[in-house]
């Protein structure tokens, strides 16, 4: 079980992850080993799964971010696994959920502009059959983020117990 200590070095490591072992140590009040054993152990549990470089998607041409809610045609797993093939050969896909309710499917779609948008929308329609795809254009964003909230719930401290607020 995870404890605070764990609960900082992914908060640091959400908000910087080119922190030094040296570094993060000193943040977390421990010595440099101990610190990577953590971090090495928070990897190999999977709770830390890469440590990426976040990109400004307006400073690379990638700025028109496009919702695209998809009703499915067919629940079959066949259908789900020609669909999951087919976004994962798109790279404008950015993110895609399997949704409860009137949507099954959510997908979080970056592109250089409409021209870009409406060819990847003729390739989605075309890869699998659809009841009704519907796209929701982003006109700014008010926030973004890629940290995780680290409820102190949901770890323990050292003796076993359950971290207070």
């Amino acid at each position: 079980m995870m404890d605070e200590i764990d609960r900082k070095i992914i908060g640091l490591l959400q908000e910087d992850a080119t922190l030094s072992v040296a570094q993060l140590a000193d943040k977390v009040g421990l010595s440099p080993t101990p610190c990577w054993k953590r971090v090495q152990k928070l990897e190999a549990n999977g709770v830390l799964t890469r440590r990426v470089a976040l990109v400004d998607p307006e400073k690379i041409g990638v700025g028109l971010i496009v919702y695209v809610a998809i009703e499915a045609g067919d629940h079959t797993p066949e259908w789900l696994r020609d669909f999951s093939a087919a976004i994962a050969r798109m790279p404008e896909v950015m993110e895609a959920h399997r949704m409860a309710g009137e949507v099954d499917y959510m997908l979080r779609v970056a592109v250089t502009g409409m021209a870009e948008f409406d060819s990847f929308y003729k390739r989605l329609i075309e890869a699998v059959p659809m009841r009704n795809v519907t796209s929701r254009f982003a006109m700014e964003q008010l926030k973004h983020t890629t940290a995780y909230p680290l409820h102190r719930a949901n770890f323990r401290d050292r003796a076993g117990r359950d971290a207070e607020n």
